[in-house]
């Protein structure tokens, strides 16, 4: 029976992840399709409107909204509206985790955490999974950080926190692991499959 459960469970963790990943596509075509159908269709001249049309205006909604952010007076404005979002109670919270699990995956994030590497930060031969995000403290506050310390960001397995630690250096052993593998590692708690994806 045991061989049985581990070939379903071993099918499973093949067909969830692809399952789950087509449905939020699928999801985001449709919500899309509805949400802006209706208003190109009343656009359009009839007979003109194609299916797809609408996860097209979606898609070009996102990528509009992209470019206008890099100007200094759409970002000030969207920096206003999205601080009026954060005095509201319930939905700071919401918006605020949101936010952060996106921006957590984001590009700009990612060439923030620099370089994975391993420390000890006990001294006992215990070793942990981090990230360093600065090495240059010129910007902060006296006291927090120096010429010989590195801020080392701990993820939490299974969750969307974690910890930093300011080390010296020598506390500090870089790995030669790629970061979305140790991102990978770190929040599957070093379950995640050893395969390239």
């Amino acid at each position: 029976m045991s061989t049985l459960m581990r070939a379903f469970l071993r099918g499973a963790l093949a067909v969830v992840p692809l399952g789950v990943t087509i449905y939020l596509l699928y999801w985001l075509a449709t919500t899309a399709e509805q949400v802006l159908g209706p208003p190109i269709r009343h656009l359009l001249p009839d007979g003109l409107y194609v299916p797809g049309m609408g996860v097209a205006a979606g898609f070009l909604l996102v990528l509009g909204l992209g470019v206008l952010l890099q100007l200094y007076l759409v970002r000030r404005a969207f920096l206003f509206f999205e601080s009026s979002l954060n005095r509201i109670p319930l939905i700071k919270t919401l918006y605020g985790s949101l936010r952060d699990l996106v921006g957590f995956f984001s590009e700009a994030k990612q060439r923030e955490m620099s370089q994975v590497v391993m420390v000890d930060p006990l001294g006992n031969g215990h070793r942990m999974l981090g990230f360093v995000t600065r090495d240059e403290w010129s910007t902060m506050p006296a006291g927090l950080g120096g010429d010989d310390l590195v801020a080392v960001y701990l993820p939490m397995s299974y969750q969307l926190g974690g910890f930093t630690l300011v080390l010296p250096r020598s506390h500090v052993q870089p790995i030669a692991m790629r970061m979305e593998e140790a991102m990978r590692f770190a929040v599957t708690a070093g379950v995640a499959s050893d395969t390239e994806r």
